[in-house]
């Protein structure tokens, strides 16, 4: 089959360079973006007096029916075609003619085709995953809510450090979610800008409108120097580090899941259906769902890795490398969303075992920070002199298998160091449920604290809603439009006399 760019050839390619060159597979995600931008570049080209009226008609009639015959089945990718690009043209030439079809490409390349294609899908594909993003914070927050006044240790280290909530350490995870959805709006920000127009790299003599396909296509702006459009696969590097970085967060998480999980932890119970079992111990339920998280969060950054390396010292313009910047983001995407999909089912059906946590919370001297705070504030200490008080008198209950709440000897210790202290005091400070409660600084874990947090995260989930709805009702608006045109076209009414 003659290529669509052979005029200057005299030899076809051999079979091992065409399977070689060819990106159908790759490309066959873009088939329904590839259309909508023809049919806004057809459109265009026509109400600019650079195509006819009649050219435009048969063009939009057969890219119509290649959206409906790829939706059904009958438009299947030829990798002889070589991308997703070619196979279109080729449907519409074959339907409407070498001379009308082949108008199409008019002020067009394949190099600012391929990036349009690429901005259209990938920006539908940051706000599914944002959208996941939100289900996991409002399970978090469901836990947060309920349990504000839970005491759990809380680690540094992986040693116990100090009490906190459960509410807390959910709201936690809240917070650090949305910086994930913050580095994606400022990815779709640099995503939704218009190259369509910037042809091969120079523009284009052809008097084109770059703002009305943006309109079109429901970009923000015109990404406006043809020669930087051309060489840029900077927005798919940055929606790839803001994946890595937010799989390295899952990753965070699913590390907690998988040792609070442990039979010497015993702080949770995984759902069954989120577990898998062992071929030889009957007794195992292990948290696979958490492992593969853990360990495909080194694909994700590959996928970084990889497109960075290929972007390495390219000079400007387009290079056949670039070629190699979608299959790192589809990958990154689909272990992405999958993972986000099932985090948020394990951890909306894991059971918390509270009865476990109120055994070990305190059980380990974590108090200690703010019985060495007490000090400071009711005998005027300095904080230093009040920390080798409190550590002297960890290091004797340690040595001799005691704890805090072994009150008598406690107290004693404290008052053979010159600190004397009544016992209700010392209950108050080392009962983890109520020193939680002595925090009071912006972001502590007091439950008060907590309860005003989870009300400003529930504020912050509805503001990223909003902003996934106002970003999808400005692409259906656009695609409405572009729809509505075709079909007004195929009508028989001009473009000319639209206003668009």
């Amino acid at each position: 089959m003659a290529k669509l760019w052979g005029g200057r050839f005299q030899k076809d390619l051999t079979e091992n360079v065409e399977d070689f060159l060819q990106s159908v597979e790759v490309d066959s995600k873009m088939v329904l973006e590839d259309i909508w931008g023809s049919q806004a570049h057809a459109i265009m080209l026509a109400k600019q007096d650079i195509i006819k009226a009649k050219d435009l008609k048969e063009i939009l009639l057969y890219l119509d029916k290649a959206r409906a015959d790829y939706l059904s089945g009958k438009f299947v990718l030829d990798p002889e075609n070589e991308d997703v690009h070619m196979n279109v043209e080729r449907y519409l030439i074959e339907g409407a003619g070498a001379d009308c079809g082949g108008k199409l490409h008019t002020a067009r390349s394949r190099n600012d085709q391929v990036i349009t294609d690429s901005k259209l899908h990938i920006r539908n594909k940051i706000i599914d995953v944002k959208e996941k993003i939100i289900r996991l914070q409002e399970t978090f927050l469901a836990i947060a809510e309920e349990n504000t006044g839970t005491a759990i240790p809380g680690y540094t280290h992986t040693q116990d450090a100090q009490p906190i909530t459960l509410g807390y350490w959910a709201t936690a995870y809240v917070s650090m979610l949305n910086r994930d959805i913050t580095r994606l709006d400022n990815a779709y920000r640099n995503v939704n800008t218009n190259p369509l127009g910037s042809a091969a790299l120079a523009g284009t003599s052809f008097p084109i409108d770059r703002r009305m396909t943006a309109r079109l296509l429901g970009f923000d702006s015109v990404h406006v120097h043809s020669l930087d459009v051309i060489s840029s696969r900077d927005f798919v590097a940055e929606t790839l580090c803001a994946l890595a970085i937010l799989m390295s967060n899952l990753s965070k998480l699913a590390e907690e899941i998988v040792y609070w999980s442990t039979y010497e932890f015993g702080f949770l119970e995984l759902d069954d259906s989120y577990t898998a079992g062992s071929s030889i111990m009957p007794q195992k339920k292990n948290p696979c769902v958490a492992e593969l998280t853990r360990g495909r969060t080194g694909r994700v950054y590959g996928s970084l890795i990889q497109l960075l390396t290929t972007l390495k010292g390219l000079p400007m313009g387009y290079n056949r490398d670039l070629q190699e910047d979608k299959p790192p983001l589809w990958n990154a995407l689909e272990i992405i969303e999958k993972t986000l999909v099932v985090t948020e089912g394990m951890i909306s059906t894991m059971q918390v075992k509270k009865d476990r946590l109120k055994q070990v919370s305190g059980a380990n001297y974590n108090t200690a920070t703010e019985l060495a705070n007490y000090l400071v504030r009711e005998k005027g200490y300095s904080f230093r002199k009040c920390h080798e008080i409190v550590g002297n008198l960890v290091g004797t209950l340690h040595r001799q298998n005691k704890l805090f709440t072994d009150y008598d000897i406690t107290l004693k210790l404290l008052a053979d160091a010159g600190v004397e202290m009544d016992e209700a005091s010392l209950k108050n400070i080392v009962d983890p449920e109520k020193n939680v409660k002595a925090y009071k600084s912006l972001g502590s874990t007091n439950p008060k604290e907590v309860k005003r947090m989870v009300g400003i995260f529930k504020k912050d989930v509805l503001k990223s809603k909003a902003v996934i709805k106002k970003q999808n009702a400005k692409t259906d608006a656009a695609w409405k439009k572009t729809q509505d045109i075709v079909a007004k076209v195929l009508d028989g009414k001009e473009v000319k006399t639209m206003k668009i």
